[in-house]
């Protein structure tokens, strides 16, 4: 990828078709979502912790 080139947009995820999923289905599927977003929230904290060392190492 160029530098100069944009971005192009990401792709979400689609939802699930939650009228053909059973009840254990849907807990199962919950957890999938619960870890995929533990795994996000700690992808944000790196980059906070990432930032934060550099903003300090650059304070004047």
């Amino acid at each position: 990828m160029d530098w100069d080139e944009p971005e192009k947009k990401k792709k979400r995820l689609e939802p699930a078709n939650l009228e053909v999923l059973g009840v254990a289905e849907l807990g199962e599927y919950i957890a999938e979502l619960e870890a995929e977003i533990a795994r996000a929230q700690a992808a944000i904290a790196a980059k906070k912790n990432v930032r934060a060392g550099a903003e300090a190492l650059f304070k004047k």
